[in-house]
């Protein structure tokens, strides 16, 4: 993969990429989108990501993505969604990362995503997006969902994953906005 943030659409310079839609437009990204900033914002910091989810499999990976919306403009009829950070957690590894803990399938977990530091600001007339997904190939590994021994496993199987945001379980985005 390229080093450096990047267009969230498929191309020839995308792995697998088929066509140029942007990745939220895909059935597999839950995709959390800001209204057009009213205002210019300053994002200093780790982003966290609290998300409960459940999983049809023994494990599987969540994914976040944090991205810059550019509005339509000159040099981008279409627009611009800017990676700024990302990051991926591991079922299996939730709790520790020495010890293994398989999911019960259909049963609630709560996921601590922490994206990379960054320091930005977000201009006026941009929007703030959050990508959530069980895969992020080819920057991450696929996991096979089985709970096999990774790096090993010969099979793989498809996950249904469930993302909570109620009131018992409440997904939500730690976001270190500094005043301006």
């Amino acid at each position: 993969m390229p080093g450096g943030g990047f267009d969230q659409r498929g191309g020839p310079r995308v792995h697998g990429a088929k066509n140029t839609l942007p990745l939220s437009a895909r059935r597999d990204v839950l995709v959390f989108s800001t209204p057009p900033l009213g205002r210019d914002m300053e994002v200093t910091g780790s982003v966290v990501v609290e998300l409960w989810a459940a999983s049809t499999a023994p494990d599987t990976d969540f994914t976040a993505k944090l991205i810059d919306v550019y509005p339509p403009n000159g040099d981008y009829p279409d627009g611009y969604e800017l990676n700024i950070g990302d990051s991926i957690l591991r079922a299996r590894y939730r709790t520790s990362r020495e010890k293994p803990d398989f999911m019960v399938p259909g049963t609630a977990y709560v996921f601590t995503i922490t994206l990379y530091p960054t320091s930005l600001v977000f201009q006026k007339g941009h929007q703030l997006r959050l990508h959530i997904s069980s895969s992020n190939f080819p920057r991450f590994d696929v996991n096979p969902n089985t709970g096999g021994p990774l790096g090993l496993e010969q099979i793989t199987q498809i996950a249904v994953q469930t993302i909570f945001h109620d009131a018992a379980r409440p997904s939500h985005v730690l976001l270190p906005v500094i005043p301006l």
